[in-house]
């Protein structure tokens, strides 16, 4: 039996460092997890005693396609509460992971062969779900100097379709401000390019608070998810914002592909939303964990770093050290019992010289894997 075309996307490369390290613990050795995107904390308290009430009062089953309406509402009011923006709940569809808001997107927004940027490096999946939808990933290499987001002059007769942004990024943690997304909003406007903002890391910021496109713009598709700040990634639901033209397209699309997201994390997600005191004792790890990061890594040797302003991660220059990434990651599990992603998942072309560390575990944890990284890179000098 043969294989489409669409098949032949790349395999995720931070998964198959989940399951070495998977291995190694298998055989009994204890692995530091800085490998993966994935809080080290479970869903809020509440979500879990919320989803347990509701178990027992009634079944669970099919929900309308776009979600809950009090989940919907909900999601909107945080728009209010988070960036002073008046959003229609209607505008809001619930989906199955920010994959199922991808997937929905790109599908509802662009033919078969369009191009579409993404910013490298960057989030991997990007470029394989367009590539399995039959569309075309368009790499816009950025620079340290543009704290490695897209600026206008990445797209600029690159004859594009649509274009992917991620604030804070995956995999370098840094954020676009006002002013650099509006010059992205007003150049995607006037190239009639349809612009996708991924806003899955938005809450976990350790400065300035990150910019939704929805202040700028209403012609916009964002795609969110419960998974990071909220800390439900096994629950798989997320949410999409489109615009109010979009959304009857959208919802016709996911009742087809989806059905409904799952209805008991959607009951749990609407839980989790009011959970500010757990959520706030969540960042305050990560905040200390990045507090490690910035001065354990050099430390190490680790020096060229990209600025993290948000999200979990420290993206790590290392081409000083190696001209194979993923020779050295395998390098430091093996020898260092610490699990690392090589930049290739992110940067096809210069991921090579490249790593992504995680700070999302505990905090013991974090501090055992830099000393690690310590003796490791001692060893190897």
């Amino acid at each position: 039996m043969r294989n489409s075309s669409r098949s032949q996307v790349d395999p995720f490369i931070v998964m198959d460092v989940m399951e070495a390290a998977r291995r190694a613990e298998a055989a009994g050795r204890h692995i530091i997890h800085m490998e993966v995107g994935q809080p080290g904390t479970g869903a809020p308290r509440s979500a879990m005693e919320a989803l347990c009430a509701r178990m027992r009062a009634e079944p669970l089953g099919y929900t309308v396609s776009p979600g809950l309406p009090e989940l919907r509402a909900r999601i909107a009011r945080l728009y209010g509460e988070w960036y002073d923006v008046d959003l229609a709940p209607s505008r809001v569809l619930v989906t199955s992971g920010s994959s199922g808001g991808f997937l929905l997107a790109f599908t509802a927004l662009f033919d078969s062969g369009a191009r579409v940027g993404v910013g490298a490096p960057g989030y991997p999946s990007y470029r394989q779900i367009l590539r399995a939808l039959g569309l075309e990933p368009v790499d816009l290499p950025t620079t340290a100097g543009n704290r490695y987001q897209p600026v206008p002059a990445n797209i600029a007769g690159r004859d594009l379709a649509g274009l992917v942004i991620a604030s804070p990024g995956n995999p370098t943690g840094t954020m676009l401000d006002r002013a650099a997304l509006g010059a992205l909003v007003e150049a995607t406007r006037a190239g009639g390019v349809s612009l996708v903002s991924d806003e899955i890391y938005h809450g976990l910021e350790y400065g300035e608070r990150a910019v939704s496109a929805l202040e700028l713009t209403d012609d916009v598709y964002v795609v969110n998810s419960f998974s990071k700040y909220f800390s439900m990634t096994g629950w798989r639901v997320g949410w999409m914002v489109v615009p109010e033209d979009h959304v009857r397209v959208v919802e016709r699309l996911a009742q087809n592909l989806f059905i409904c997201a799952p209805h008991a994390s959607q009951i749990a997600a609407l839980a989790a939303m009011d959970c500010g005191e757990e959520l706030a004792a969540n960042l305050a790890v990560y905040r200390r964990n990045r507090a490690l990061m910035l001065e354990g890594l050099p430390r190490a040797g680790f020096t060229d770093i990209a600025p993290p302003d948000g999200a979990f991660y420290v993206y790590a220059d290392v081409s000083a050290i190696t001209d194979d990434s993923r020779i050295l990651a395998a390098e430091i599990l093996e020898q260092a019992g610490v699990a690392v992603t090589p930049g290739l998942d992110f940067d096809p072309q210069r991921g090579h010289r490249t790593l992504r560390f995680s700070y999302a575990r505990e905090t013991a944890d974090i501090s055992e894997g830099l000393a690690r990284l310590a003796a490791f890179m001692e060893a190897r000098r």
